[in-house]
């Protein structure tokens, strides 16, 4: 009974918090999108799924996406086995500097494309501004880390013995990585593969930047139907079809991250020194550094630029609204509402993340305990079924009439960006948890220790590094999220990543230099905080 109670209230919180903020405004959206003047009629989703536009905006998601993923994979394996495989000098610092990328605000991503390949940019020749290659391109800019740093941890673990010995018996090197080495990595490529597919199919940000109106996803007609075109019931059709193609990816990512392989080395093995055979993934190692260092240098100059001259000048607008008043506050007030959202974020996605984390990884006594932890664990992990613009669109429609309209609070968006990093910070605390010998903390039970100073003296020690880490990731998630923000922030009270999107679709020379600008302060910002996160070597991005 008092384990009962015990788990009952650990996940009463985090149980509210969802009922509230997700499973009413997903609810609610399913309701837009199936209900038509309060009669059941299904036929409406399939009215909107099949138009014609709909039909194109789904071959593009799905063509980008796959496209992005090849590339992401083919680019990312050389350098998984160059940076956790071969140890050379600085190979924790391009390793930091190749995972920036992905913890970079999607809009500034998709800005620093267009500031390489736009008219006046080194790439300009190319003529790939607006065009379905710079999308592709700017997804695998921010999705490559994911296979770098995923593969890279089964790599750094496999067992190189089976190798060895293919290689005594007369294998060439190629033929050891076809016949041994990928297969036993199969795994890890797969899921990596799975997660990179299902970032790149809910992108948002980079599609918006990139693609404007011409080549939209799933993600940007959501958004478009609601803001520019007001058809919120074609709006929730399509966040109906993404919620369920999303939450099959997320399946197929969780069976196959279950999928261990025997050649798993029980010893992790050190890293050796580079020799002649490995020059191939070194030098597709430093070309990938260049590609991914190229359009934030490019980002940082043209900021640096004004009418054809050096300046600081974009920098010290940040202070003013814009030319012809395109914003309603300064850029600084903006960064500054960030950071006040951001650090709200973080206690509450930590708060929350580790009572889950808690509730899920304690040891069961009995079928019944066990059944329920699992249950559990399956609600919590409900958010990342839904994208950041699907549940800021359900927000906007469920959370603005009694007894809960909560438009004007200035909570809503905190909370929505607590409920986008949320996962993220369950699966940086729950494995470390989970890893806990339950016996430790009998042991201090049994010698006296209350159930506060055993979890001072077993949990904390090992607990606190991922935590920092955890908080390290929401603070950064919440500094670049867009997709759900841009529905529910205020026009007083913009965020940095809003503000910069509207300065990049205002007129005039200054606003598009203040945009530049102000995503070089909110790239430093989110890349400053992951190069400190980087330094707790605790497992991110392959836990997804």
């Amino acid at each position: 009974m008092r384990r009962g109670l015990t788990l009952v209230a650990l996940a009463a919180l985090p149980v509210a918090v969802l009922a509230v903020f997700f499973v009413l405004p997903v609810s609610g959206m399913l309701a837009r999108g199936f209900v038509v003047d309060g009669v059941l009629d299904p036929g409406a989703v399939l009215e909107v799924l099949g138009r014609e536009r709909v039909h194109r905006v789904l071959w593009f998601t799905v063509w980008s996406a796959t496209v992005a993923t090849a590339l992401s994979v083919l680019l990312g394996l050389p350098a998984a086995f160059a940076l956790h495989r071969l140890d050379f000098p600085l190979r924790r610092v391009v390793r930091a500097a190749l995972l920036v990328p992905f913890v970079l605000p999607t809009v500034v991503v998709g800005i620093a494309f267009r500031q390489l390949l736009g008219e006046a940019g080194p790439l300009a020749f190319l003529g790939l501004d607006g065009s379905p290659v710079a999308i592709v391109a700017g997804l695998v800019f921010f999705n490559v880390a994911v296979v770098i740093r995923g593969v890279g941890a089964a790599w750094e673990s496999l067992d190189p013995r089976p190798g060895e010995a293919a290689a005594a018996l007369g294998a060439s090197p190629l033929q050891v990585l076809r016949t041994v080495t990928l297969p036993a990595l199969r795994p890890a490529i797969v899921s990596s593969a799975s997660v990179v597919f299902l970032f790149c199919a809910t992108a948002f940000g980079v599609v918006l930047t990139l693609g404007g109106l011409r080549y939209s996803s799933v993600e940007t007609e959501i958004y478009l139907l609601t803001t520019n075109l007001l058809d919120l019931q074609a709006a929730a059709a399509l966040s109906i079809l993404q919620l369920v193609a999303v939450t099959a990816l997320l399946l197929v990512a969780a069976r196959l991250r279950a999928v261990t392989d025997p050649t798993l080395a029980r010893v992790v093995p050190r890293p050796r020194r580079p020799r002649r055979g490995d020059l191939p993934q070194l030098g597709a190692t430093a070309l990938l550094l260049v590609v991914v260092a190229a359009p934030v240098a490019v980002l940082v100059s043209g900021s640096l630029r004004v009418d054809d001259a050096w300046s600081l000048g974009n920098y010290r607008a940040l202070r003013t609204p814009g030319e012809g008043g395109a914003l309603l506050v300064p850029v600084t007030d903006a960064l500054l509402t960030s950071l006040r959202t951001a650090v709200d974020a973080t206690w509450m996605s930590l708060t929350l993340g580790l009572l889950v984390a808690v509730v899920v990884t304690r040891g069961s006594r009995g079928r019944a305990e066990r059944r329920v932890r699992a249950a559990l664990d399956g609600f919590f992990m409900l958010p990342l079924g839904v994208s950041a613009v699907t549940l800021g669109f359900g927000f906007l429609i469920t959370l603005d009439s009694p007894p809960l309209d909560l438009r004007d609070s200035p909570l809503l968006v905190p909370v929505a960006q607590a409920l986008v990093a949320l996962p993220l910070v369950v699966r940086t605390i729950a494995p470390v948890l989970g890893g806990v010998d339950d016996r430790q903390r009998q042991a201090a039970a049994s010698l006296g220790a209350g159930a506060w100073r055993t979890v001072l003296t077993v949990d904390l020690p090992v607990v606190w590094r991922p935590l920092l880490a955890a908080a390290g990731f929401a603070f950064a998630v919440s500094l670049g999220e867009f997709g759900a923000t841009s529905f529910l922030a205020r026009e007083e009270s913009p965020t940095l990543p809003v503000v910069i999107y509207r300065l990049i679709g205002s007129p005039g020379a200054m606003n598009y230099g203040m945009a530049l600008a102000a995503s070089v302060v909110l790239a430093a910002a989110t890349a400053g905080v992951m190069l400190a996160v980087e330094r707790l070597r605790v497992p991110s991005l392959g836990a997804l």
